[in-house]
């Protein structure tokens, strides 16, 4: 090669670096940009999980494991209405930060993958892992549509899938499924649970109307022990999503088991909701006093909500830090059936509530479930100067705040008679009332937005409150960019409703309904910053 070769070689090369690196560059700048627009959609919440893209219903196998909170969740990767169901998946270290995981069950021979729970099978009991290395264990509802459409009754079975690296890839059992169909039409959503006691699986079944129990040794070989619920609670719908669980009621030493299931249609409100009740366990039957219907939110939009499975007491000890131990921690589906294919969202459709903790308190000597967000949301949250606001009998009170659509508005009061409004320049509002004297509690939808997408959607929603402290008490609003959920008394009583406002809403008008002055002490509206 001659010199003059030489050099237009290394100037050639030369060249190619740099445009290389343009392109790197070029590259680095387009990622950055898609990073700038991504989850910035009208409507896309902030601080609440919802999917990349299509859409999203019930939570699924919602389990703790190595420092890791897995969020499985019913997924058509097709479309923003509900088709051909497959298990999405997403993970986090805090319940707030969440990182998306590919799809981890897709539908086979045997069906649909519809709504189940996940376990740490500690022990190895199934034998698909070591005890040095105990896998993890996906259970669900097989639905098989070819059997729905044939006018069959016995298309939803149930299998399993287990996973030997936290999650991350799945294999389905060869012996599915694990428990078929004797022409039970509705007859899904597996919670599996490890009971301490017995040294035995239980799982908590749907079947149409009521709830079966079943047992098993090794997750793969079950049992019918038992059933719950004909007569009993809320039948104006199909029941749902079971989960059984014990909680310690605060203060005491006694133990009790809750009892959860969502049932649809039929929740207070209209369409869907989650109630539920206080008992005992023995291992095989749960068994209950309570002789009124319990309801866990009296929104519209807390639906299909199951808690986090964690392994038994001491199994880890303290090596992680964000071990829940055992705390309850509940997610529900942030939508109702009754409009859920409707929302006016495009490349996403559905959200998740916060994360709450469940706690069980005795209330004038009856059980009450309680459900307020895990202490985590207060890392993300710009807490703000607290004041003290009087309002005279029959005067209002206004605040602007720039953002009400990703903030929390927060209170404590004795007063019974009051009303909040939160609303925008377009006069659009949700408005929120409490009447003492009645006892109730109203969240007003009807003029906050968009409202017109479906029939069921607007409308006044109403909660009794009936056992309200008589002095002061807690009013906390979680507000994001197309929801609103309240806390009454540190979670004594709640409402979760979505809500779709054309522009932001930017101002809070609190208003006397009493006849005397009213205090709303330590009042603060702070931003809540963003998870993605």
């Amino acid at each position: 090669m001659t010199s003059i070769q030489k050099v237009l070689l290394a100037i050639f090369v030369m060249i190619l670096v740099v445009s290389c690196k343009n392109k790197e560059s070029e590259k680095f700048v387009a990622s950055e940009e898609v990073k700038t627009d991504y989850y910035t959609e009208p409507y896309r919440p902030q601080f609440h999980f919802t999917p990349e893209e299509k859409w999203m219903n019930d939570p699924n196998g919602m389990v703790y494991h190595k420092g890791v909170y897995h969020l499985f969740y019913q997924y058509y990767p097709e479309d923003i209405v509900w088709g051909p169901m497959h298990w999405g998946h997403a993970i986090s270290t805090d319940l707030l930060h969440w990182e998306h995981k590919p799809i981890a069950l897709f539908p086979d021979k045997h069906g649909l993958i519809f709504s189940g729970s996940a376990v740490v099978d500690f022990e190895n009991t199934s034998g698909f892992g070591t005890k040095e290395n105990p896998p993890l264990v996906a259970i669900f509802t097989y639905h098989l549509m070819d059997g729905e459409k044939a006018g069959r009754k016995d298309f939803q079975t149930q299998g399993i899938a287990y996973s030997l690296d936290n999650g991350d890839t799945w294999t389905k059992y060869e012996g599915n499924p694990v428990i078929g169909n004797d022409g039970i039409k509705d007859f899904r959503d597996p919670k599996v649970l490890w009971d301490e006691v017995n040294h035995v699986w239980v799982m908590a079944l749907v079947a149409g109307d009521h709830l079966q129990l079943w047992n098993s040794k090794d997750l793969k070989k079950w049992t019918k022990r038992s059933e719950f619920g004909k007569d009993k609670g809320a039948h104006g719908g199909v029941w749902e999503c079971p989960d059984l669980f014990p909680l310690q009621v605060e203060g005491t030493d006694e133990e009790k088991w809750v009892l959860l299931i969502s049932i649809n249609p039929g929740a207070p409100n209209g369409g869907s909701g989650t109630q539920y009740f206080i008992g005992d366990f023995d291992g095989e039957k749960f068994t209950t006093d309570q002789t009124e219907t319990k309801w866990l939110d009296w929104g519209t939009d807390n639906y299909a909500g199951v808690t986090y499975n964690v392994l038994p007491k001491g199994y880890y000890g303290n090596t992680y830090d964000n071990d829940p131990r055992q705390d309850r921690i509940f997610i529900g589906w942030m939508s109702n059936w009754a409009y859920a294919r409707d929302t006016p969202t495009e490349k996403w459709r559905s959200a998740m509530t916060v994360p709450r903790k469940l706690s069980l308190k005795k209330v004038n000597d009856n059980y009450s479930l309680f459900n307020y967000p895990v202490s985590e949301m207060e890392s993300i949250i710009d807490n703000a100067t607290k004041k003290n606001i009087t309002v005279s009998a029959g005067t209002k009170e206004s605040i602007s705040f720039a953002d009400l659509n990703q903030s929390e508005m927060l209170f404590k009061t004795a007063s019974k008679n009051f009303q909040l409004k939160v609303s925008n320049s377009l006069n659009e509002e949700v408005v929120l009332t409490m009447f003492g004297d009645e006892k109730q509690f109203f969240l007003d939808r009807t003029g906050s937005g968009k409202v017109d997408f479906q029939e069921n959607f607007s409308g006044v929603q109403q909660m009794p409150v009936p056992d309200l402290p008589a002095d002061e008490y807690e009013v906390r609003v979680l507000m994001d960019q197309s929801s609103i959920e309240v806390f009454i008394n540190e979670g004594q009583y709640v409402m979760t409703a979505q809500l779709f406002p054309n522009e932001k809403y930017s101002n809070l008008i609190i208003e006397n309904l009493g006849e005397d002055e009213i205090t709303f002490e330590d009042l603060t509206i702070s931003k809540i910053n963003g998870t993605w």
